[in-house]
């Protein structure tokens, strides 16, 4: 089935990170920068993100990172339903063949899309879920973050858990500027 969105979009935005990543964190889609780069989450919320990959102890080269849809939804609105069909395969094989230990949730739309659950994402947040067999923390998505910097401490302490799982240590003093 073609996506609607191939129509409108600059570049595919498959995904990028580590084929044999532990830790997946999967977004809702593309944004302007990520549409002209072809690359995920490197516009500013991708910047948060690098941080906060980075206050784990990781780099962008040790995680996988990709999005439910992999082309731009015109103004970045949601996905629609028949966007998100034409879309999901792609990211079904690709946590098939990466097999993280971990997947984070960022956002809404990533979130009810993967674990099917119209919850607010501020109830499921913080909880870790069951996702086909893998271990899911679904959180604030980082573009949240940028309008709302109240909630950081939250996704921080989603993170810290998520660490636990992966049995990375925590750093020695909370991260500045995430």
């Amino acid at each position: 089935m073609e996506c609607p969105l191939s129509r409108t979009r600059k570049r595919v935005v498959f995904g990028e990170g580590n084929p044999r990543a532990a830790l997946m964190f999967i977004g809702e889609g593309p944004g302007a920068v990520e549409d002209e780069t072809g690359r995920p989450f490197v516009g500013p919320a991708g910047e948060l993100l690098t941080r906060i990959i980075g206050a784990m102890g990781l780099s962008r080269q040790d995680v996988y990172i990709a999005n439910i849809v992999k082309c731009r939804p015109p103004g970045n609105r949601d996905p629609h339903p028949d966007e998100v069909a034409a879309c999901i395969g792609y990211l079904h094989a690709q946590i098939h063949g990466i097999r993280p230990k971990v997947i984070v949730g960022l956002g809404r739309v990533a979130t009810r899309t993967l674990l099917q659950d119209e919850t607010p994402i501020s109830r499921l947040r913080g909880i870790f879920r069951d996702y086909q067999g893998i271990t899911m923390m679904p959180t604030y998505h980082p573009s949240y973050l940028l309008q709302n910097p109240s909630k950081k401490r939250d996704v921080w302490e989603d993170i810290k858990k998520v660490m636990d799982v992966l049995g990375i240590p925590l750093p020695p003093s909370e991260p500045s500027g995430r």
